[in-house]
C-alpha cells in the first residue's frame, strides 16, 4: 500500500461517516478488512508514521488552543483524529499549526479532535483477519518528547500569540 492508497482508505472513511470520528473508526476496520493483512500492516505503518510524526511542541498547543486543554492521552488521540481529517489538513497541521483556523470547517468539541478509535483500527483488522495480533511494525519508535521547542501550553498569552487565528476562532 503506498501513501496515496493510504490517504484513499481514510478519506472514504471520513465522507462516509460524515466526519464521526467514531462511525469512521468502524468503517475503517470495515474497509481493511477487505484487504489482504500485509497490506493491513501496511496500513498501520502508514498510520503510525504519522502519528508520529505528529508528535510536536507546536501541533501541541495547536490541540491545546482546539480543546481548550489537552493531556498527554487528549493529544495522543488528536493525533489520531487529525490523520483522520486527511492528508489537506494532517500535512497542513504539521506544517503549520495555526493553519488549522482555516483547514478545519466545523470543529464539535463533543466529537472533533478525539480519534482514538481511529488510532486501533488497523490492529482491530489485522487480528479480526488473522486471529493474532499484529507484530512490530519495523518502523522508528516515536519520540520519548514531543520534537520542537517546549511550550508553556497553561499559558493563554503565549497561546495566543503562538496561534493568533486559532486563537481568534476557537477562544477569542
Amino acid at each position: 500500500m503506498d501513501e496515496t492508497e493510504f490517504w484513499e482508505l481514510v478519506d472514504a472513511s471520513r465522507e462516509a461517516a460524515e466526519g464521526d470520528p467514531e462511525e469512521q473508526a468502524d468503517l475503517l476496520v470495515d474497509r481493511l478488512l477487505q484487504l489482504d493483512p500485509e497490506l493491513v500492516l501496511d496500513f498501520a505503518r502508514h498510520f503510525e508514521a504519522r502519528y508520529n510524526r505528529a508528535y510536536t511542541w507546536d501541533l501541541w498547543g495547536a490541540a491545546w488552543v482546539l480543546l481548550d486543554g489537552a493531556s498527554d492521552d487528549a493529544f495522543d488521540f488528536f493525533r489520531c483524529w487529525l490523520i483522520g481529517q486527511g492528508r489537506e489538513v494532517y500535512e497542513g497541521a504539521v506544517h503549520d499549526p495555526d493553519s488549522l483556523a482555516d483547514l478545519i470547517d466545523d470543529f464539535d468539541e463533543e466529537i472533533d479532535g478525539d480519534g482514538e478509535e481511529l488510532g486501533f483500527a488497523a490492529d482491530e483488522a489485522y487480528e479480526q483477519l488473522t486471529g493474532a495480533v499484529a507484530a512490530d511494525l519495523g518502523i522508528p519508535p516515536a519520540p520519548a518528547e514531543p520534537t520542537g521547542t517546549p511550550l508553556d501550553l497553561e499559558n493563554e498569552g503565549v497561546l495566543a500569540e503562538r496561534y493568533p487565528k486559532l486563537w481568534e476562532r476557537f477562544r477569542g
